[in-house]
């Protein structure tokens, strides 16, 4: 509760417009105004869609070779995602934010909300902020965003949808600045599925109930939707009353389990293109597990075939190898997952995937020593390992690496297909954008 005195809670939600599509436009402006979808792993689906796409009624998730007509028709260009630019272009733009409030929770790669109700001295009103804040980013990094603002988190995701959708708004839209007569017909106008925290599966239980918008929700109480869907959905309801029951994560929680996959480019059947896969996948997991500075007590490999060819022989198989000590080193997990590989790889399937997922996290801090550890063994282990994260951090992911993941020179047909990447424009020197 706020106490007197205190300014009232007020929430702003940025998020950036069509992301991916965003990201690749701001290096290739000849894709500005084109119609243009961003791939999943292998390219296999649209994942991104530029609203050009959209408006041809191309769906999230559409095959990419279900769209091949339509895009010869439309010109659609598709792109290969580029995760480490958009990894870095999302840094960006949060590094923008906190120049206005160091009250910042990083939601998604695309979204933060920030309070913003301690920084309004300088400004106008709100939305003065909100198109400061537009403005910024989009001189800063080439990217455009949208601004919702309102007095709980939900309000201010709604208010961001309406942003989005309605062009009288400018990009920014502050919930708590329209009339509420003219705020509950937006409400009527907008689907309740639309409500920050309303699923598929809710959506369709609460169409059941006649619920099918904003304003429907809005008017049933709290506590009959506690009984009925539980705590979470009266805590959406009050939400949308101006109650604030979200409080911002600042420090986004330690992950509780880590999974490092990806399905192969083409099948892969010898044991040492596995060996390299999983070694790689290792690597990542190990990486973010220092990263927040966790250790994981046991470890699964799992490798498998492609299920959507039946005809084809299968073999779906995983092992946990409990570790001694919990361990964030990559060598040691690595020895510990090729063990596993050696026990459930079997020779004469064509396998489609391949993962590794650290369980059993603790904290690395706190995490009950053993008496016969040798002290000055793990010193020097915890310094390979920061040595080792501090060089892939400056010159590229994967600089140094275990030698059984294999060398730039290694032919590796385990890695997913993306036939049309852009570079790594503001990551690898050798990728730089050249101006002509």
């Amino acid at each position: 509760m706020n106490q007197v005195g205190q300014a009232k809670q007020l929430f702003a939600l940025v998020d950036v417009n069509n992301f991916y599509v965003s990201c690749e436009r701001v290096f290739a402006p000849k894709l500005e105004d084109a119609p243009m979808v961003v791939l999943s792993n292998n390219d296999g689906c649209a994942v991104a869609r530029s609203a050009e796409v959209k408006a041809l009624g191309v769906k999230m998730g559409t095959p990419w070779f279900q769209m091949q007509d339509l895009a010869k028709q439309h010109g659609i260009q598709a792109y290969s995602s580029n995760y480490t630019l958009y990894g870095d272009m999302s840094a960006r733009v949060v590094e923008v934010l906190k120049k206005f409030t160091p009250n910042l929770e990083v939601y998604s790669i695309d979204e933060s909300f920030l309070r913003i109700e301690t920084v309004l001295k300088q400004y106008a009103d709100p939305t003065s902020l909100g198109q400061t804040i537009k403005q910024d980013i989009k001189d800063t990094t080439g990217l455009p965003v949208c601004v919702g603002i309102g007095a709980s988190k939900t309000l201010a995701k709604l208010a961001n949808h309406l942003a989005k959708k309605h062009p009288q708004f400018a990009g920014v839209c502050d919930s708590s600045a329209i009339p509420k007569a003219e705020l509950y017909q937006w409400m009527t106008e907008t689907p309740v599925a639309e409500v920050w925290g309303i699923g598929r599966q809710l959506n369709k239980k609460l169409k059941a109930q006649q619920v099918n918008s904003v304003f429907d929700l809005l008017q049933i109480s709290p506590q009959s939707m506690r009984q009925q869907f539980g705590v979470v959905v009266e805590r959406i309801c009050y939400e949308l009353r101006g109650v604030s029951c979200l409080e911002l994560e600042e420090v986004a929680p330690a992950k509780q389990q880590i999974v490092s996959s990806r399905s192969f480019g083409k099948p892969v059947s010898a044991m040492e293109q596995l060996a390299e896969s999983i070694a790689t996948h290792v690597a990542r997991g190990a990486e973010k597990l220092r990263s927040q500075k966790s250790v994981t007590g046991a470890l699964t490999i799992f490798i498998q075939t492609n299920p959507h060819k039946p005809f084809e022989p299968q073999h779906h198989q995983s092992v946990t190898m409990p570790l001694t000590d919990p361990s964030d080193n990559t060598l040691t997990l690595t020895g510990a997952a090729l063990k596993g590989l050696q026990q459930i790889y079997q020779s004469g399937f064509k396998y489609k995937k391949a993962g590794v997922m650290f369980n059993l996290l603790a904290d690395k801090p706190t995490v009950q020593q053993s008496l016969f550890d040798d002290v000055e063994v793990k010193g020097k282990s915890a310094h390979l390992m920061k040595a080792m994260d501090s060089i892939n951090n400056r010159f590229g992911n994967g600089v140094i690496r275990t030698a059984v993941s294999g060398t730039k020179e290694t032919k590796r047909d385990w890695k997913m297909r993306s036939s049309n990447k852009s570079p790594n424009y503001t990551t690898q020197w050798d990728e730089l954008p050249v101006v002509r």
